[in-house]
């Protein structure tokens, strides 16, 4: 017999994606459960050649529920996952509510599985922010080889990033400018139809954005704590996929083809890197892709032991719903769950 999974937020980009990726990973699951609020009960959803009727998650009974896939929001998550947690289900939040909680393990399979076993003080796991996790994907192979100092990274990120109405908003932006209307801008500061905005989340004090400060503890929480990395998080017009600059400066020396063939040995990574033109991996070439594409690896002769890579990713597949469901499977292969109505 397999696990119960209740996906809540089933109706939302990730959540959507999150009930594709169980169906194609053959999840060993008994029954998946469709949650959403109450506007959305009712709503039709799919998974694999299945279609699953939403429920309300204010009624639903969590009593024999073994995982909860959580994406929405971090209010949402704030009151439901402790509730959840405390009925014996291991919640999966994809939410900023819990990462930087120091009893919730946040977890990138790649990365630190091991740091998993921590889920038990909460029964609360955390998804990393969707740029920090295929950042890091890329970072530690590196990091083992030659040990990062300072990270230095500019992020080219996809309207699907801040939701379906961001989407929505590009695609009738983009309409307006070519039938000559009138370019409204509701989700997003700025225009983003042919256009960059400088500004993911809200300002903090330092003048930094809150999307730039996650990236930097986040990285320290699943990495290594005496990294230094600062960011700078663009919003660009592309639907789905991030794209991220990066560079790396080590305590010792490697080489772009010592970095590129630990690269290619790394779980999670694959390295597309011609010297050519189209030799590289755009983000409108990983959408649906699993992996973290890794590109453009070169020195940097400016530093001692610098290098410069170029990393693109599936912001709503291993930024957000491939991860939550990674971090499931290795609850279930580590045996650190049972299903309960197996237990009984």
């Amino acid at each position: 017999m397999g696990y119960k999974v209740a996906v809540v937020g089933a109706t939302g980009n990730v959540g959507r994606e999150m009930l594709a990726i169980l169906a194609e990973r053959n999840f060993p699951a008994s029954e998946v459960v469709a949650l959403a609020s109450r506007k959305s009960a009712g709503t039709e959803c799919s998974f694999g050649d299945k279609t699953l009727k939403v429920k309300a998650l204010d009624h639903y009974d969590f009593s024999d529920v073994d995982i909860c896939l959580m994406s929405a929001g971090g209010s949402v998550s704030k009151e439901w996952s402790p509730k959840i947690g405390a009925q014996g289900a291991v919640v999966i939040d994809n939410s900023s509510a819990w990462r930087m909680d120091p009893d919730v393990p946040l977890i990138v399979p790649e990365v630190n599985a091991d740091a998993v076993a921590g889920f038990t003080k909460k029964n609360i796991i955390a998804n990393p922010n969707c740029s920090t996790a295929q950042l890091v994907v890329a970072l530690k192979p590196l990091h083992d080889k030659a040990k990062i100092k300072r990270v230095v990274v500019a992020t080219y990120q996809s309207v699907s990033g801040a939701g379906k109405d961001a989407m929505d908003e590009l695609f009738s932006q983009t309409k307006s400018v070519f039938t000559l209307d009138e370019v409204e801008s509701k989700k997003f500061p700025k225009r983003i139809a042919f256009n960059l905005i400088p500004q993911i989340d809200v300002f903090m004090e330092d003048g930094f954005t809150k999307e730039e400060w996650k990236m930097v503890v986040e990285t320290k929480k699943i990495l290594d704590p005496k990294i230094k990395l600062v960011a700078t998080c663009v919003r660009v017009p592309v639907f789905v996929g991030h794209s991220e600059a990066v560079n790396i400066e080590f305590e010792n020396p490697i080489t772009a083809d010592e970095a590129r063939e630990v690269l290619r040995a790394a779980p999670g990574c694959l390295v597309i890197d011609k010297h050519e033109p189209g030799g590289y991996v755009t983000p409108y070439e990983c959408v649906g892709e699993d992996a973290t594409y890794i590109s453009r690896i070169r020195e940097d002769g400016t530093v001692e032991n610098g290098l410069e890579m170029w990393v693109v990713s599936d912001n709503l597949r291993k930024g957000a719903a491939l991860n939550a469901v990674q971090i499931a499977e290795c609850l279930i292969n580590r045996k650190l769950i049972s299903a309960k109505k197996q237990a009984a």
